[in-house]
């Protein structure tokens, strides 16, 4: 870099973006004089460890170079798309006390758009800072002044920061300015009479103030009152407001060259800085789920502190900036820090990109002073072995225990087992009490198989309903009749293509009539959410949880969407129409489940039927509503939340929608829902909407899924098509002008794609098991023939004493090598029988024709 240049970095998606304020070319652009601001991106190359040059863009100005200044720069949200871009500040001194000031976005393709311009007749020197909007603020004689670009209006904050330690958005509060300032409660009079020391401690007070709503916040809910005097920079980890009181997580430095972590104003930990004093503050999400707090020092030193012990990872010297930004594209983020190198003053020509973890890479031999804090390290792996090994020893106690609970159980079976065996020796029936007819478990890590209640009914068609079923209800609505049924956890890995069927109770004929109905699945998800903040883990962005979250599915292979068993449920429905069945007036049905038995049920293929109750319904209990489903007024739930969801889920009519937005993010849906479709979610099932606006919406019931801020799927369930169609009318009153809204009739690109390589995966499982069966089979029978053949011809072929001679043995080996020579033809030409063939390709062409279709519908996506 030359002298006649400027320069900063700023990180932006993985790449870093170099500044560049320069004198223009006087040969190209004529005899005016120019400045031009440059910006390379700048991508890292993980084959040769160096950064690469993507691409460059120019932004001219014309005046004097001498009177061009880059202030600051940031990334930050523009208010029209709801994009993160890039911000710098430009400050332009055109008279002796006039200052003009810019602020210019750069956007993806290079170009700068100058988003602001003000004039000041006055300098911008302390807490400058680079809000969303984009909106800049800064501090002058204990003044703060704020300005934003959708008003183009220089705004004074009513209050006096002696220094303003954070500002940002805040949930429920806006825009947020954290500071020291003096108490209001304290004139210059009282603190001239106290003492310096007094005056230090007493003479500051740190409070915050909001903008949008122009109020002033108690400091007490950050920092204890002592703490606002030493100190120097503080990061918002998380807030959140409960019963109307604001709760705040946070870590400071301070003037003591320390990190400490607060927790509503209360100290929790504490961390003594290897450095004098800390300036900045950054935090990021390391590859093994853990946060680092990285502090840099006005020494051009950096540490990294781990948030799980709050202890010094590491510590550099001699670096002349730090970024944080996932720039190997790994998914999780990662610590560039550029040094200072002596013999060449560019950007990133010593630079080392590392997480602590696994991700290590440097540039060059050039390595200045770190400390890898060897003996601490040892002292620490010491602790951590020694933890370690108590921690094994603790649990083969366990163990010994759960196997002398095991031994106490198999010694109390022997038991029963024998004494029933004796009665019936003697003729006595054994009837063990109703506690001891427990469900048997395998001890010794045997394959899983089916409980022992159901292993003696393994003849039978029928099983008892109460190991099988765990709940079953009805419901009306309108005209239809809904039947729910749930099955029992430790049963439902074990069925497969279960369905519910009504039958007449009718005591006058044999064979009770079916009912004709429809069958479906209902899948709920629970969602929890935590009551209270616990400690800073909640720090990163949303987006940086976002990043994780994907980075560990692709880590473990997990690429389902479904939620766990335990926030979960599963209902089977069936629906019919009620009107034909009111005609018994009393009517009485009988509600049958059946099902196939799975791979690991050991009775794969076979059909079970499992009885789930009665049902009686009459006329009067329509007419008392007293199992209908009624919609509750505004800000009251569901009576049933569980049973009249599935209920409304089952009869209505279901549309899926993908909507996609290629410039803006689509924050406007979830607000299209609460406010104008006046949608309340159900407090048991967070994801589900429902609408309680009077008309034909009313009971109209909504999921949105937003996969990215660009994109998410919106799911309908309605009562016919005018509703919906009144639905997408409102809808896109709301959205913007470039979104696309496409309807998945078969499910969205994600669903179909994981579907067909399920049944891929099932075609080459079947063809594999298929054939390995067939030809061990083959094998054997060419086995037995063999065996069968040889002890034939040795018993024929038994020498006689008088015919040992060496003609008989010469004629004897030649038998034995025509037998080998058979053998081996044998072998060559291995048949497979005509009923196993049919098998296997009956087997093969079920699970082809899935592939086929599943392939079919992701083809005409």
């Amino acid at each position: 870099m030359s002298s006649n240049e400027e320069e900063k970095l700023l990180s932006y998606n993985g790449e870093v973006l170099i500044f560049q304020l320069s004198q223009g070319d006087l040969a190209k652009e004529g005899t005016a004089k120019t400045c031009r601001l440059r910006v390379r991106r700048m991508t890292f190359n993980r084959s040769t460890s160096t950064f690469i040059q993507k691409s460059t863009g120019i932004f001219s100005m014309h005046g004097e170079y001498s009177g061009f200044e880059m202030i600051c720069c940031s990334c930050a949200a523009d208010f029209r798309t709801g994009i993160n871009l890039p911000c710098v500040v430009i400050r332009r001194n055109k008279k002796k006390s006039v200052f003009k000031y810019f602020l210019l976005l750069l956007h993806s393709s290079n170009e700068f758009e100058q988003r602001m311009n003000f004039t000041l007749d006055y300098e911008m020197k302390d807490d400058i800072k680079i809000l969303n909007g984009p909106s800049i603020l800064w501090r002058h004689n204990r003044t703060s002044f704020y300005i934003s670009s959708q008003n183009d209006t220089i705004v004074s904050a009513p209050v006096e920061f002696s220094s303003i330690k954070w500002a940002g958005e805040v949930e429920n509060l806006g825009t947020i300015l954290f500071g020291v300032g003096e108490p209001h409660s304290t004139n210059r009079e009282s603190s001239e009479r106290s003492s310096k020391s007094d005056y230090a401690v007493w003479g500051t007070e740190f409070y915050a103030y909001s903008v949008e709503s122009q109020k002033i916040l108690s400091g007490s809910y950050f920092l204890p009152h002592a703490y606002g005097s030493v100190v120097t920079c503080i990061h918002i980890c998380a807030t959140k407001v409960v019963n109307t009181v604001l709760r705040i997580s946070l870590i400071a430095l301070t003037q003591k060259n320390q990190l400490i972590w607060f927790q509503d104003g209360i100290p929790k930990n504490l961390c003594q800085l290897p450095f004098q004093d800390p300036c900045a503050l950054q935090v990021m999400a390391s590859d093994g789920g853990d946060l680092l707090y990285i502090v840099s020092f006005r020494s051009s030193d950096v540490c990294a502190i781990w948030k799980k012990n709050f202890q010094v990872a590491s510590k550099w010297q001699k670096v002349k900036s730090v970024l944080v930004d996932d720039f190997v594209g790994t998914g999780t983020e990662q610590l560039l820090l550029d040094f200072k190198d002596t013999f060449n003053t560019d950007c990133l020509t010593s630079f080392k990109i590392t997480d602590l973890v696994d991700v290590n890479y440097s540039n060059d031999a050039f390595d200045p002073m770190e400390n890898d804090l060897f003996e601490h390290n040892l002292q620490e792996n010491y602790s951590l072995t020694v933890q370690a090994l108590e921690r094994r020893l603790q649990i083969g106690l366990t163990n010994i225990q759960e196997l002398q609970k095991h031994l106490l159980l198999k010694e109390r079976v022997l038991s029963k087992s024998c004494k029933a065996l004796v009665g019936l020796v003697q003729g006595k029936a054994y009837i063990p009490p109703y506690e001891e007819k427990d469900i048997l478990v395998s001890l010794c890590g045997e394959k899983k198989q089916l409980p022992h209640s159901l292993k003696e009914k393994s003849s039978d068609t029928y099983h008892d309903s109460e190991h099988v079923i765990e709940k079953m209800w009805y419901r009306v609505l309108e005209d239809h009749l809904v039947v729910g049924v749930e099955i029992k956890n430790s049963f439902l890995s074990f069925l497969n293509d279960v369905t519910l069927s009504l039958l007449m109770d009718q005591v006058c004929t044999s064979n009770p009539p079916i009912i004709q109905c429809k069958n479906s699945v209902i899948k709920l998800d629970k969602v929890s959410f935590p009551a209270t903040l616990s400690s800073p883990c909640e720090t990163e962005s949303v987006a940086k949880r976002i990043k994780l979250t994907l980075h560990n599915k692709e880590r473990k292979n997990s690429f389902h969407d479904q939620s766990s068993d335990a926030n979960c449920i599963q209902v089977f429905t069936v629906v019919t129409a009620l009107s034909p069945l009111l005609a018994f007036h009393n009517f009485c049905c009988i509600v049958m489940l059946h099902a196939r038995w799975g791979e690991n049920s050991g009775r794969f293929g076979e059909t079970c039927t499992v009885p789930c109750g009665k049902l009686s319904l009459s006329i009067e209990d329509i007419s008392s509503g007293k199992y209908s489903v009624t919609l509750p007024e505004k800000n009251k739930p569901l009576k049933e939340p569980m049973e009249d969801l599935c209920t409304l889920l089952a009869v209505f009519h279901k549309f899926c929608f993908q909507i996609t937005s290629p410039d803006c993010t689509l924050t406007s849906v979830k607000i299209w829902l609460l406010r104008h479709m006046e949608c309340e979610t159900v407090k048991e099932f967070p994801d589900s909407f429902l609408c309680k606006s009077l008309g034909a919406l009313n009971g109209t019931l909504f999921s949105w899924k937003q996969k990215s801020p660009f994109e998410g799927i919106l799911t309908v369930y309605c009562k016919n098509q005018t509703a919906l169609f009144q639905c997408l009318h409102d809808l896109t009153q709301v959205l913007p002008m470039n979104c696309v809204i496409k309807q998945l009739k078969s499910g969205s690109k994600e669903f179909l794609t994981n579907q067909l390589a399920l049944f891929l995966e099932k075609e080459i499982v079947t063809l594999k098991n298929s054939f390995s069966s067939a030809v061990s089979e083959v094998e054997s029978n060419l086995a037995q023939r063999c065996e069968i053949i040889k002890k034939k011809s040795s018993s024929s072929s038994m020498p006689k004493a008088s015919s040992l001679n060496t003609g008989g043995a010469v004629q004897q080996m030649r038998e034995e090598l025509q037998q080998e020579k058979d053998q081996i033809m044998w072998g060559m030409n291995l048949t497979l029988s005509s009923t196993i063939y049919r098998e296997i390709t009956l087997k093969v062409a079920e699970i082809q024709l899935k592939s086929d279709l599943a392939a079919q519908k992701v083809n005409n996506y």
